[in-house]
């Protein structure tokens, strides 16, 4: 039965097909059936597919499909699902189309009418997630952050009061300026850094915005990386007034210190001690540039 061949024989030309993240063990069993009886594999990297194939012993005609040519590419693989062919959609590492390339080609095969399938199989975002400590219930995935600094600084901004854990795909070279940018505009919260995804140096950071940040500055985060930020808390993130704010100033006026205060108010109020420094600090900084 061909790979696209459901039972009542109804026949699926396009099969996304998720392949392994790292350890090339990670890939289930249809999966490589359907890889094995496509007749094509349209592949970001062709040369990263081939390892994937010679390790199973599947020797299958290949098309490039990656983000520089996947609009050109896509009118070649419906021409093929015309012609009654099942092609195997894959990327590099992953499921196609969840930030890699294979969205075009998937809304176009939908929108003329032919039917798709989507086999599951392995992602970095769960495995990170439940690795990370924080809540893995409600989580936002938004893919990876803009590039461009002012871009980024914005849609960081709309997520600035959503209590869901938030999950982003991070490039190691870019990891310095986005963290920094989500510990500017989400402030210190709780972060984790997930590398390796089932690879040998798979390696799980915890810890504070800053302190994620000082560990990118210093070179430590190397590697496909996975970043999973706190959802924001009932003190948000807005500059309106928050009510445990005003008895946070109180009591540094009185002189107590700035962890005495953060103790005092997680106790009080449940307001994580990390949030309530920073929201402090952030508004010592602006009094002091006002002045």
């Amino acid at each position: 039965m061909p790979a696209g061949l459901l039972e009542g024989g109804i026949v699926l030309p396009l099969i996304v097909v998720p392949t392994p993240i790292g350890n090339l063990e990670d890939i289930t069993l249809r999966a490589l059936r359907a890889l094995r009886e496509c007749d094509l594999v349209a592949c970001e990297d062709t040369r990263r597919t081939l390892i994937l194939l010679r390790r199973y012993a599947i020797r299958k005609p290949m098309l490039s499909c990656h983000e520089h040519n996947e609009r050109t590419r896509t009118e070649k693989v419906l021409a093929l699902l015309e012609d009654g062919k099942t092609v195997a959609l894959v990327s590099d590492a992953g499921t196609p189309g969840i930030s890699d390339p294979g969205t075009i080609l998937l809304a176009e095969a939908l929108s003329r009418g032919f039917d798709v399938d989507v086999l599951p199989g392995a992602t970095a975002l769960i495995p990170a997630l439940l690795l990370s400590g924080l809540a893995p219930s409600p989580f936002a995935f938004l893919g990876f952050l803009p590039d461009r600094e002012g871009e980024r600084v914005t849609f960081l901004e709309t997520l600035r009061q959503c209590p869901w854990t938030l999950v982003f795909y991070l490039s190691p070279h870019k990891a310095t300026a986005h963290l920094a940018s989500v510990r500017d505009v989400l402030g210190n919260r709780s972060v984790s850094v997930v590398r390796e995804i089932s690879k040998i140096h798979q390696e799980v950071f915890r810890g504070s915005a800053e302190e994620a940040l000082g560990r990118a500055e210093e070179g430590m985060f190397r590697g496909e990386l996975v970043l999973l930020v706190e959802g924001a808390t009932m003190a948000g993130s807005a500059d309106e007034e928050i009510p445990w704010e005003e008895d946070a100033q109180n009591l540094q006026g009185r002189g107590l210190p700035l962890r005495e205060v953060a103790n005092f108010i997680h106790e009080r109020y449940g307001i994580p001690k990390n949030v309530v420094k920073d929201r402090l600090l952030r508004a010592a900084r602006r009094e002091r540039d006002s002045s």
